[in-house]
């Protein structure tokens, strides 16, 4: 039975920002640990139900990592015409190769993740996030870092996802945000190619590295289109970003969305369709503005860290 006096329970406090906090009350805590590059904890909230959590930061929650990871997902594996070979950057609970592999053409998907424990331990905890999607044999899994695994590897992808941790000041992703890594990634891609990119908050309060990630795509690809989805763990509107240089996933009418859904996904999905898709590149006008006027380009000597 919960406590229902507040001051009696625990409380995990997720900083979104040096100047916003998040409580979750801790029903109680699943796992905690430490790998190599980061600190993991598995809890389970009265808020969110159970939750992956690296370096004090939720990742997912399982009341709405659907949301999430149908929007990194699925609007660029149907933008293509026909994503077979599939790379995933990052991904640890395995739910965004979960959404990958529900897709019918996909005859192998190449998933790069930095932390092997991560994965051991989302294996174990969270199979309702990952759906023993690791055990797909369309799935090849390696521990590695992601921007050294596509230097040292000549493979053309038709669909890369950058499904990353974010930017924290001593974290393993800070250098897979930058110009040099997506024109490395540029160069795995088919020439008819597609990728999506996690890109920070897109809300209100906290909207620069948004904004930054986008200009610095748009130095490397020429169809760069932003889009959000709303995460309520997340607390606010999460950005995206999807880039090639001859696929345009906003040309996509809400009709084509919903065809390609019924003839290409073997699942029924929960959040996106083709409404969802239409509304989610509807960028309001306040965020298209701050896009307009970005200038931050990141670069290997010039990182964006967030908190």
């Amino acid at each position: 039975m919960k406590d229902s006096d507040p001051d009696k329970r625990k409380w995990f406090h997720d900083y979104i920002s040096p100047d916003l906090t998040q409580l979750h009350s801790i029903e109680r805590v699943v796992y905690s640990g430490r790998s190599e590059f980061q600190s993991i904890e598995i809890i389970d909230t009265g808020s969110f139900g159970v939750c992956l959590v690296l370096d004090g930061k939720i990742q997912s929650s399982e009341r709405d990592e659907f949301i999430y990871h149908e929007a990194l997902v699925h609007p660029v594996m149907l933008t293509h015409p026909n994503p077979r070979n599939i790379f995933i950057a990052g991904g640890g609970e395995g739910a965004t190769l979960r959404e990958v592999l529900a897709h019918k053409s996909v005859g192998k998907a190449v998933m790069v993740d930095i932390d092997e424990k991560v994965i051991d331990v989302c294996r174990r905890f969270l199979p309702f996030f990952h759906q023993n999607s690791f055990d797909d044999a369309r799935a090849v899994l390696h521990f590695a870092d992601a921007r050294k695994y596509l230097e040292q590897s000549n493979e053309k992808f038709d669909v890369i996802i950058i499904d990353l941790a974010d930017p924290l000041a001593d974290g393993p992703a800070r250098l897979l945000y930058t110009q040099e890594f997506y024109q490395l990634a540029k160069q795995r891609l088919h020439a008819n190619g597609i990728m999506s990119v996690q890109a920070e908050s897109a809300g209100l309060a906290d909207v620069q590295n948004f904004t930054a990630i986008v200009h610095t795509l748009g130095t490397v690809f020429s169809i760069v289109c932003p889009y959000q989805a709303h995460i309520p763990a997340f607390t606010d509107l999460w950005g995206f970003a999807a880039v090639s240089q001859s696929l345009n996933p906003t040309e996509l009418t809400a009709g084509e969305v919903d065809t390609r859904i019924s003839s290409r996904i073997a699942k029924e999905l929960k959040s996106y369709d083709g409404l969802t898709h239409c509304a989610m590149f509807t960028i309001p006008k306040h965020i298209r503005q701050q896009l307009t006027a970005a200038k931050r380009l990141i670069t290997d000597k010039d990182l964006i860290v967030t908190y």
